[in-house]
Parts: C-alpha cells; sequence; structure tokens
C-alpha cells in the first residue's frame, strides 16, 4: 500500500537515425528447352554472381541464398514439357553504403540478372534503440516533475515502470533492374539511405510530496 499521492505518467520518445544495415536481393535466372541446359546455365550465372560479390569483400557483411526454384513449363492442355525455368537468389547486406550502388548495377549488368532494393534498417541491438528508451523514461522523469510543481509538490520516489512501446519501424527503397550483359561501361548509381524512425515509450508512477493546493 502506497501512502500519499501518487502520480501517473507516459514518457516518449521520437528519434530519426541514419540507418546501419542495406539489404538487396539478387536473382540469377535460366530457360531452356533442355532440363540440363537450364540448370548449366543457373549454376553458371550464379557463380559469376557469387565472384562479383567474392571482388567486394569486406563491404559485405553477410550473404544468404535461398529461394532455389526449378520448374517446368507446360501447355496449358496436357503435360507435355516445353521448357525449364530456373531461378536462384542471393539476399545481401551491407554496412558501407560508399560502393553500394555500383555493386547494385554491375550486379544488374550480368547476363540474366535481377537486382531488388535496397531495404534500409538498423542491427537489432543498436544504440539508437537505448538512446530512445533512455529519452523515454527522462521525459516521463520530467512530467512527473512538471505535474507535481504544478501542485507546489516534489517527486520523491518512483513506484513503477513499464516499457509499452519500443524498438523502430524498418524502412527501404525498392527498385528493380534487370540485367541483360549490356558491356563494360556501368553507369553511377547515387543512393540516399533513408532516416529509420526509433520511438520508444514508458509509463511510470511517481509518489509525490503532500501537494500545497491554494
Amino acid at each position: 500500500m502506497v501512502d500519499g499521492p501518487v502520480v501517473a505518467v507516459r514518457g516518449e520518445a521520437y528519434r530519426e537515425v541514419p540507418p546501419e544495415l542495406a539489404r538487396f536481393t539478387v536473382t540469377a535466372t535460366a530457360r531452356d528447352r533442355d532440363r540440363e541446359a537450364t540448370l548449366t546455365r543457373l549454376a553458371e550465372r550464379a557463380a559469376a554472381v557469387r565472384v562479383l560479390l567474392d571482388s567486394y569483400g569486406a563491404v559485405i557483411a553477410h550473404r544468404e541464398t535461398g529461394d532455389l526454384r526449378v520448374r517446368p513449363e507446360t501447355r496449358r492442355s496436357g503435360e507435355r514439357v516445353v521448357a525449364y525455368h530456373g531461378s536462384v537468389a542471393t539476399t545481401v547486406t551491407v554496412t558501407d553504403f560508399t560502393d553500394l550502388g555500383e555493386l547494385m548495377l554491375r550486379l544488374a549488368d550480368q547476363d540474366q540478372v535481377e537486382v531488388a532494393g535496397p531495404w534500409w534498417s538498423l542491427r537489432p541491438d543498436s544504440p539508437a534503440y537505448r538512446e530512445a528508451r533512455r529519452a523515454a523514461i527522462a521525459d516521463a522523469l520530467a512530467r512527473a516533475g512538471e505535474y507535481a510543481e504544478a501542485l507546489g509538490a516534489r517527486v520523491t520516489a518512483l513506484l513503477e515502470l513499464a516499457d509499452t512501446d519500443g524498438g523502430g519501424r524498418p524502412m527501404f527503397a525498392r527498385a528493380a533492374f534487370a540485367g541483360g550483359g549490356a558491356g563494360d561501361a556501368v553507369p553511377e548509381l547515387e543512393l540516399d539511405p533513408q532516416p529509420q524512425s526509433v520511438h520508444a515509450a514508458v509509463e511510470a508512477r511517481f509518489t509525490i510530496s503532500e501537494p500545497v493546493l491554494r
């Protein structure tokens, strides 16, 4: 049981901070009437993508290959196979955005390769989240102090603190490039990283001294 008056407040903090990660996908495709030819071309194009990614070394934080698909194409009537389609997608994550535009365009310049992204985000353990939570607590304490001061009282103790909302909302910019092996000349592309919104909110209860009511 609490003796004395209590003030309950909500503290919030909003921040816009630069992104820390950029992700994009690169998909190699192949199509041929012969299944083995399709698989061979797909493997060759996927290997070319890997070689290009390897050449950027430390720029790439990590990459994951997934969504491998090989399917037959049949006529509308019957099960006669007229062609085989194959694709393999790789998700690439970078932390250094200096050469991001160049890397994406060079990948898109490969034969039968599609590039999509980038998607901007923060690291799960980004200091931006911690800073926002601290700011939300400071906001709650400041509000409690303002209410107490308006009553001619002062904040004496913290009774309860609850985290009600936190984290950020990743934002993205999507661009799609279809490769065609146009040549060695790759145009320059400058990308503008999108700021990330970070929000934190807390609810707090404080005891205050006896108000001076006039």
